[in-house]
Parts: structure tokens; sequence; C-alpha cells
């Protein structure tokens, strides 16, 4: 794992926490959001709500790892190629959770954090997030089912540190949260005292004696703290705690949460530890839960772990685009071979075609033959006019895309629907994907006829604009892509972007935009994870030398060289860096006609993720991530996360420069880690530095450090940031119910003098209402706060997912920012009630030598929902499963130890082909390993199957797997009562031997006295 140089913090900064600590005035409820909250109340030591849901999932992912390879494998090697993919999917689920302690919908609501005993109320929002959470997850909704896995982590989490769960005792989780057939603990009713006096800050035994004797009577009862003002806390009940929770002067005084290590802020300080430890083993539970209701494969891509990067198209299919479809299908197929090698990551393929006015549909699978098939159906048809729906095509490529995705556009048209650009550019910017445009056309052309005469002929006799094509630009520009204007003799080859952009582990070294200057010099840095190094440059180049670390140079227009190879098409050159690449500093310098982009990218695992954040004071104490772009001219914290690193490699990062377009440095901001113990207990190293004003014009984030051998490693994220003196904050993120109506509310806040603004909205799916766009005005430093309403058709699917995009944009200035928000579809009943598994017979017993007997068990297993049971596996365990539709003879019930060395195999000759001619009831056989077996094509309706267990006793555990229609998922435990029972009764017959022989001598002794 890489170690960040430096101190804990630099001067300014240390100072800035000091006195934010001093000026601290702010509650803090639930565990700590992240890892900044250990910083701001000083408790290194801490688990946090981040810390916890990131090391779970890495560690759930790992083993979902090594249980598809089939064998131990190498877990630091594993890690380290989780890659960047990995992490920004983590990154959603940590940032959904966290938003629970900041959002003004959420971080002061009891039923989100468990608090002021809302306990039912609670596990019934619970339950709402671990269905929602399966649905979108079904739906291949990830994003969605990563944002509300986020959220019932933050409740399940909470749940622990606020209760009086540890004080009883407890030392496993609490199963009825999730699981309504689980026992449960009753709730102290609200009249009902459930705490003591606390004077000091570090409050012990200040429950009641019911709140924590496990084997109490009268029955033990669960509580949690009060909080705040809100609801009143009635006498003699729980505060929360600590010295920002107003509630705990009020008797009973004190509190007892165990949300951090500091007696300040957690009067249970002292039990922090094992809270955390049952909160991550509940955390650990559901994604358990969620792999084997989903499947591993689901599993797997719901965190993007070691996916294939998606080759996405978005392709014109008028009639004048023959060649680019044709330059499409071959790029395609080459990529497919190529990556036909390697079983199991050919990825996914989607393809958008447009057309005027249609758009669509969207093509996505994850077979290539499929892919190839819908390529082959591409017809270059119609067409007249010149602009088309191109952005309509783009916003449903990001909406079906994966983050950090790049989608190439083939098209020779400029756009018709500019009024859906800021949605396009929010959708890029808010997944980090690329946008790269494959045009054939001439930007310069402006006669009414196309130069290919009679391919696309104008309706109209208006001569084309020559900066119809700038949205293009624009949006390439910002998004990191380019824009590349090309001929349809050398499409073919300028596709080979594709090729070189989607193989897998690509890092950017350089990105910019040359000046509208003649000459341009520009440079990148190779370290010694770099293989492969690729340079593509757009534009018409007059002059262009490359030179090494070495000092070597090249002329690449008129010479071949040792350093690299270059490759000609109209608009692209295409530069190879020859291996051996010299590690160090290369150097670039061009003259040109016109603007030029530069693009340096190589192959390694070593990247990195960022966002901005500001120090929140209202709820909690932590990082708030700033959505959207940041605000210009401000202070803020720049928090950045490097991925890919293997734990032996000792690489040290320094700082980040903030560069604008033309690749000039704005502002160095220092980095440091705001952690003292060692970055390997760390999921991934996190850095941070202060951004001590964010420039005004727009910049993207180039990190430095050195690699292990001491070579200078930097890495560019291409994206451009958009500063602004405008946000827009969406306030909640409601689930949408077929057949009605559902309000999102928003803010706008100016953080510039008072002025209008306009705001679009737009969502995939045509649900609004009203898109706008909207004028209003707001005061200066002031706010303004509207809502949207949406209209949900009573036809929309259960775990669909309508991506709503919110652009303002000032009417006096550029200023401009947006917000993204994932709405999921659920049904308007949903069956929250899993199936149930009930014992059929006696339990059987198993002898203490487990190799002379074999074991039996029968169990029935029902829906008690609705719609009836869906599939079945035998998740763990060593004999067989037996299904039958109705209930077998009293003989196969009855549970049964069978002692000899041939019952297994009489247990074999049982289960075979011979039972099942006696039984024409039975329906299968499974064992462990088989798939999960569907009986929602049986016909049972809410007809129960009968399952029996056969295994020698040297396998004393099965785990059973039962789901139902409505995705539910039961796990049915089956054991024998073992050697336990057996020494009881071992011990009760030895016991009435003792008593008989008892009796026996003081017989003999009273006949001898008498």
């Amino acid at each position: 794992m890489s170690k960040a140089k430096g101190r804990i913090c630099g001067k300014p900064l240390c100072w800035f926490i000091l006195v934010y600590l001093l000026l601290l005035a702010l509650p803090c409820m639930g565990f700590l959001p992240d890892f900044w909250s250990r910083v701001l109340t000083l408790s290194w030591d801490s688990h946090t709500h981040q810390y916890m849901t990131e090391q779970a999932i890495l560690n759930v992912t790992l083993e979902t790892l090594k249980g598809a390879k089939k064998h131990q494998g190498n877990t630091a090697e594993d890690r380290a190629r989780l890659g960047r993919g990995f992490w920004r999917a983590v990154g959603e689920v940590v940032k959904s959770n966290a938003a629970m302690d900041f959002l003004s919908s959420t971080r002061a609501d009891p039923v989100y954090h468990f608090d002021s005993e809302r306990v039912d109320t609670a596990m019934g929002m619970l339950r709402q997030f671990w269905a929602q959470t399966l649905l979108s997850i079904r739906a291949k909704e990830y994003q969605s089912a990563r944002h509300s896995l986020g959220q019932l982590f933050h409740s399940l989490q909470d749940f622990y540190s606020h209760s009086n769960w540890v004080e009883m005792g407890q030392r496993s989780i609490y199963l009825h949260l999730l699981q309504p057939e689980e026992p449960a603990i009753p709730v102290a009713t609200e009249d009902t005292p459930t705490c003591m006096e606390c004077f000091s800050i570090t409050c012990r035994n200040n429950l009641l004696e019911r709140l924590t004797n496990a084997q109490g009577d009268p029955p033990q009862l669960l509580t949690t703290g009060y909080f705040s003002t809100f609801p009143p806390k009635p006498w003699g009940k729980c505060s929360h705690g600590g010295i920002l929770d107003s509630s705990r002067h009020l008797g009973a005084m004190g509190g007892i949460n165990k949300d951090s290590t500091s007696p300040l802020f957690s009067p249970h300080h002292y039990l922090h530890q094992e809270a955390a430890t049952l909160a991550t083993e509940a955390t650990l539970t559901i994604l358990r839960d969620v792999r084997d209701n989903v499947g591993h494969k689901a599993f797997l891509r719901l965190f993007s772990v070691q996916q294939a990067p998606v080759l996405v198209f978005v392709i014109d299919t008028t009639g004048s685009m023959f060649e680019e479809i044709t330059a499409a299908r071959l790029r395609a197929h080459s990529i497919i071979q190529s990556r036909a090698g390697s079983p199991g990551q050919l990825g996914t393929f989607l393809l958008v075609p447009f057309h005027d006015p249609t758009v669509g549909p969207v093509h996505e699978t994850d077979d290539p033959n499929q892919f190839m098939q819908h390529m082959e159906s591409l017809l270059a048809l119609g067409g007249g006019d010149e602009p088309e729906m191109c952005l309509s095509a783009i916003q449903l490529a990001l909406t079906h895309s994966p983050p950090l995705s790049e989608i190439f556009v083939f098209t020779d048209a400029s756009p018709k629907d500019a009024h859906l650009f800021d949605a396009v550019k929010a959708l890029a910017l808010e997944k980090q994907s690329k946008v790269t445009f494959l045009l054939t056309e001439d930007p310069n052309y402006t006669s009414d006829i196309r130069r290919r005469t009679g391919r696309r002929k104008k309706r109209s006799r208006e001569p084309l604009s020559p900066d119809r094509f700038s949205l293009y630009s624009s949006l390439s520009s910002l998004s990191g892509g380019l824009t590349i204007f090309t001929t349809n003799s050398d499409i073919h080859k300028v596709s080979s972007i594709v090729e070189d952009n989607t193989a897998a582990d690509k890092v950017t070294l350089l990105h910019v935009e040359g000046t509208q200057e003649l000459v341009d010099s520009h440079s990148f840095r190779v370290d010694s994870s770099i293989k492969n190094v690729t340079l593509h440059v757009s534009g018409s180049l007059m002059e262009c030398v490359l030179t090494s670390p070495s000092d070597q140079s090249q002329s690449l227009l008129s010479e071949q060289g040792p350093l690299a190879t270059l490759e000609h098409f109209e608009g692209l050159y295409r530069i190879n860096l020859l291996p051996p690449v010299q590690t160090g500093q290369w150097k670039v310098h061009a003259k040109s006609d016109g603007q030029l982009t530069f693009n340096v990218i190589g192959d390694s695992s070593v990247d990195f993720l960022y966002y901005f954040a500001v120090i929140t004071n209202e709820t909690h104490p932590g990082l708030a991530r700033v959505e959207g772009s940041p605000v210009a001219g401000v202070p803020a914290l720049l928090v950045l996360a490097v991925t890919g690193l293997a734990l032996k490699d000792d690489a040290s990062f320094s700082h980040v420069t903030l560069l604008g377009a033309q690749g000039e440095s704005l502002q160095q901001v220092k980095l440091v880690s705001p952690s003292p113990s060692s970055p390997s207990s760390y999921s991934v190293d996190e850095l941070v530095g202060q951004v001590e004003s964010v420039p005004s014009v727009p910049f993207c984030v180039q990190l430095t450090g050195q690699d292990s051998r001491g070579n200078k490693l930097e890495r560019v994220s291409t994206e451009m940031v958009q500063p602004t003196r405008v946000q827009i904050q969406v306030l909640s993120v409601p689930r949408l119910v077929p057949g009605h109506s559902t309000v999102v509310d928003f803010d706008i806040l100016n953080h510039g003098p008072g002025r209008l603004f306009n705001l679009s909205v737009d969502d995939d799916c045509g649900y609004l209402d009203k898109k706008g766009p909207h004028r209003f005005h707001v005061a200066e430093q002031g706010s303004f706060r509207d809502q949207v309403n949406l209209r949900t058709p009573a036809t929309a699917q259960a775990g669909a997912t309508v991506t709503l995009t919110l652009s303002v944009r000032a009417l006096d200035s550029a200023d401009s920012n947006y917000a993204v928000a994932y709405l999921t579809v659920v049904p308007p009943d949903p069956d929250t009630s899993p199936p149930s598994c009930s014992a059929a017979g006696e339990r059987p017993i198993c002898p203490s030598t487990c190799t002379q007997a074999s074991w039996s068990v029968s169990v029935v297993v029902a829906d008690r929902g609705p719609f009836g049971l869906a599939a079945v596996q035998l998740q763990k365990g060593e004999g067989s499963l037996t299904l039958f539709l109705s209930p077998p003879p009293k003989e196969e019930i009855t549970g049964s130890a069978q002692p000899g060395t041939d019952q297994h195999q009489a247990h074999r000759d049982q289960t075979g082909s011979g039972v099942f001619r006696r039984h024409h009831h039975h329906k299968a056989r499974l064992e462990k390993g088989d798939p999960p077996l569907n009986v929602s094509e049986w016909g049972l309706g809410s007809q129960p199957l009968w399952v029996r267990y056969t295994s020698s006793c040297c396998s004393a555990q099965a785990e059973l797997l039962v789901w139902d229609t409505g995705g539910n998922m039961k796990r049915c435990h089956l054991t024998p009562d073992q050697q336990r029972q057996l020494k009881d009764r071992e011990t009760e017959a030895s016991g009435v031997g003792r008593i008989n022989l008892t009796f026996l001598l003081l017989n003999l002794l009273w006949c001898h006295l008498l």
C-alpha cells in the first residue's frame, strides 16, 4: 500500500482544524460519517460509517472472487486489480451512506437513525431499502442499487450505536431488523423510564436493569436514545448524549451513544468497539445476502469488479452514413475478437441508433454475437435536413452506461435538439464519462449542399453555420473526449481510437487543448508502471517533434526514428512510443494551422478518483461532498483516493495541480494523510488537500508523486471541472409508485449578485409534468426553493430507474450548475415477507463416531407472501436435497440417523431411481454447487414444497436458500442433534445410574442397621 509522505497537516490546515474545533457547535448522531470526522473529533481509532462500509464491501468482494476461482488465489493481487471502477462504485455507496447525515430531509429524522425509540418505523424503512436494492439489481440499475444500499447500511449501522443492544450483553446481530419471522424484542413504551441520571461525560450503568439484563424477569426491553429537541424527550428516557446533544440536560441526564471512542461525544465510548464489531457483522451479512439473492455475477457487476470497459456506440443512421456504419461494425468486430482470449472479460456492449425524429431503441447486451447482430441490422436510410437528434441519443447512452464509460458518436450532422445540452453535460460530468465525436464533415463547409453531392440534400437553401458543431466540441472538451473531423475514406482508420481507448487499465498522462497560437509545447511523464503509451493529436499538424527523457529527438512528420511511430489520418494523428519506453519526462513540440488537442494514454493499474468537499456544521462533524460543480472563489477541500496500488508498492503522492484548458498551472495543492495510522489499515489510500480558493476558470486535476523506483509519477483526470457561483441541491429522492404523483424538492443557492436564472429539468422516461425552462430571480447570496412533479404511469415496471437532471443557468453570465437524481419505481404493495422453513418430523441424532452413520431431515418450505416460491438452492452441505410436491411417506418425513458403514450407500440407493419409481411426487434433487433451481414454473401457487436432506454425519451442517417471486430470500439451516445432545443424554443416564446406586447402598445400610 502506498504511503503518503509528510505530516498529518500543514500549519494553515492545522490552525483551520483547531479553530474549527473550538467553534464547533453541532450535534453528533450516528457513527461518525467519514474519515475526516476522526480529525474533527480527535478520535483516531473510531470506526466510521465509511470505514465499516468500505471494509465490508472489500471483504465480501474478495471472498466472492475466491469462490468464483475455486481456489484461494492471491488476495493482495486481487485487491490491487479491483481498479478505479470498483472504488468509484464503493464511493457511491459510501456517499449515499454519509448523505443520510448531511441531507436536510434525513439528517434530523429519527427514523433514519434509529433514534427516539422509533424502532418499529425504522425497521420498516430498512426493509424498504432492502427491497429497493434487490429490485434495482435485478433490473440492472446498479447506480440506484448502490444508492439504496448506502441508505440501508447507514440506518443498520446506527442501530448498534444508538440502542441498548450491546448493553444487553448481545454478542450477535439482531436478525429481526430485516427478517420479520425472527424473534423480536419489545420496545420500551413512551411512559417506561429507561435510564438513570448520569452526571459525568462517561456514563456507566446508567441504563435501568431491565434494559441491560439479557436473562431478566420481566423480559428485557429495547430502547434508543433521544436526540436534541425533536421529538421531545419524555422524563426518564435515555438521551443520545455527548457535549453537543441538548437533550442530555433533561432527565434522565447523560446518554448512551457509542458513536466514537471520544467521551466528549459518546457517553458509552467504552463500548464503541463492540458496537462497531456488530455493525460491521450486520453489514457483511447484508452483502452476503445480496450476493446469494442475485448471484455472484450480478453482485460483482454491482461493484464493477474486473469488468471490461463498456463499448458504447451512438450512430447516426441517416442516408449519408453508410461508410461510418461500416467502420463502426468493423471496429466492434475487432474489439470483440481481441477480447475473446479473455473469458469473462468480454464486457457489456451498448448501441444507440438515431435518426430524425426517431431515437433508439437502446440495445444493451453482454452477448457479443447479439451486439453484432444489432450492428448488422443498421441501415443508412432517409434523412434530408441536416440537423439530427444527436444529443437525445447521447443522453440515452449516458443514462444506460455505467460511470467512467467512453461514448463514441458517429455522425455528420449538427444537433437538432440543442436544448438538451445542459442535461447531457450534467450526465457526462456526474458519471465522469467521456464523449468522443467522429465527424465525417468539414465544419468550414457552408454550402447548401454537402460535398458528397447527392447524399444528404438540404430542404432549405440556407447556408450552414460554421459553428454548428460547437456544442459537440464543448461536450467533448469538458468530458475529456475528442472531436475529430475526418472523411469517409479515413473513418475506418480514425475509428482505431475506439480500440485504443476501450482497452482495460487505460490511464491518462496528458490531456490539453492547444492554444490558438501556431506553436504548442507540452510534456508528460512515464513512470515504471506504464506500458504501451499512445499519443492522439486531433487537428492538422505542420510539424511535430518528440523528445525523450534522454534528450533524444525525432521529427515525427518527416522521418522514422527510434522513439515512436506515427500514423496520419484525416483529422487524427496516432503516435505510439516504441518499447522499451523510457521513464521520465517526454516533450511534444508542435506547429499547426489551427487548434490541436493532445491526449496521451498508457496501460497502468495506478489511477485516482477525487471529489470536492466542505466541512459540514449541521448535525454531524464530517466532510459533505459538493454536488455538481464547486463554487468559484471560496476555499474547499479536495479529497483524493489512489487506486490500483499493490501492497508491496512503495509510492508516495505529494500534491495535485489544477490545470487550465491549455495545460497551464492554476494552483498547486499539497496533499496530506488525514490519519496518523498506517494507510494499510484502510481500504484505499485517501489524501486531502486544501484549495485556498477554487479557480474561476475550468480546470482538470493532475496528481503528482513518486513510484517505487523514485521516478516522478503523474496522472490526469481529463474531465474539466466547471467552477460556478450557483448551486442546486436536491433535498429528497423519493420512490416512484405506479399510478401516483411524486414531488422532488430542491434548492437554488446564489453565491453571486441578485439576478435571473433559468432552470431546465429533464427525465429519460417522460414522467415530468413540466420540463421548463423556468425563470426566477434569486437575491444576492440568497436561495430559492421549488419542486418538480413526476407522474408515474400505472404500467411502469417495478425496479426501473428514472434519471432526473436539473440544470440551472444565470442569464447574465456563464454561471451554471447541475444535479442528477436517480428515482426507483417500486410496486404499490411490495412483498417483503420471506419464505418460511419448518421441520417436518423430529430432528435426527448423530453418534459420536460420524463415519458410521448418516442423517436425514425433512423440511416444509412455503411462501407467506402473495406470489409463491421462485427458487431453491443448496448453499452448504455435502449431502443431497430431494424436492417433493406433496408430503413423502411417513418413514421419509421422520428424521433419522442410520448406523452402519454402508448407510451412506443406502442413502444413495434410497434417493436414487428406486425411490423415484415408488413415489411419483418427487421433482428434483440438488447438491452443493448446483445453480438455483427455478420452481416458479411448477405451478405451485401458494402450495408449499417438501424437501428432504440426507448426508453423512461427518457433514453435520447444511444451508438451504429459498426465494419467493417477490425477491425475498430465506436461509434455512439444517443440522442434526449432535454430540451435545448425546452427551446430555449420557450425562442424564449416568446421573440416573448414580441415583439408583445411591438408593441401593442406602437400602443395604438400612437393612444392616436393622
